[in-house]
């Protein structure tokens, strides 16, 4: 790991490979889990890791109190960076902030990709898109997966994990998206991946079989192969 500054955020910060950048955005917890995805993607890309503010060794500014701050910050990065045409992958927590990144800048981003995202609300008031994971009986949470609960919560507590206003910029996605979701996850399930596919205006939906709400890290080989055969399909057409 190396550190990085971005204004007052001091960052953790993995860099692996050569070539077009890659930044990936982790979820709420199995940063290390991702190891053999991320390297499968840093034999082709640069591939770029940051810790969020509030996990491992990256530490949260008072300041930093929604997923707004994350989304800002991240965009700075790319900016210090001097990256453009990025390839943006976010897992679930973090594909919601590279949602948020989206709407409002996509100018030094080239692709985007999305694993079992969270971020948007589609059904009623009264329906639940996503798992209650602080409800949830930790057997049983397990089984789903689980998050880092501290920095989590306060970034995505309330409301709960999404933000209502998102869903109506969507439209501002304007990069060709992929969306690569485990056909078992019972976090969010893969009908939400199908929604939020029709939702954003340039956006393919890929199944991976056998895989919960983390398929880059049970199925890395697949996951990765799809997010390649995306990228070389946008260059070839």
């Amino acid at each position: 790991m190396q550190r990085i500054e971005i204004g007052q955020v001091s960052l953790e910060i993995a860099i692996a490979g050569a070539g077009r950048p890659l930044l990936f955005l982790h979820g709420g917890d199995y940063f290390v889990q991702n190891r053999a995805f991320l390297d499968k993607l840093a034999q082709r890309w640069r591939v770029l890791v940051p810790r969020h503010p509030g996990f491992g060794g990256s530490e949260r500014p008072d300041s930093f109190r929604s997923v707004h701050d994350l989304a800002y910050l991240y965009l700075d990065l790319i900016e210090q960076q001097g990256l453009g045409d990025v390839v943006l992958v976010g897992s679930s927590f973090g594909g919601w902030i590279a949602l948020e990144m989206c709407v409002r800048s996509v100018e030094r981003i080239g692709r985007l990709v999305l694993v079992d995202s969270l971020g948007v609300k589609f059904g009623g008031r009264e329906e639940r898109d996503i798992a209650d994971i602080y409800a949830l009986p930790t057997a049983e949470l397990l089984h789903r997966t689980f998050f880092d609960r501290e920095a989590t919560a306060l970034y995505g507590w309330r409301p709960y994990m999404h933000d209502p206003a998102l869903g109506r910029w969507l439209h501002r996605v304007r990069v060709p998206t992929l969306i690569v979701w485990g056909d078992s996850d019972g976090i969010v399930t893969a009908d939400y991946g199908e929604k939020l596919c029709r939702s954003l205006p340039d956006a393919r939906f890929v199944l991976i079989p056998e895989a919960g709400h983390y398929p880059q890290i049970e199925r890395p080989e697949a996951v990765a192969d799809a997010i390649e055969r995306f990228a070389r399909a946008e260059v070839t057409s």
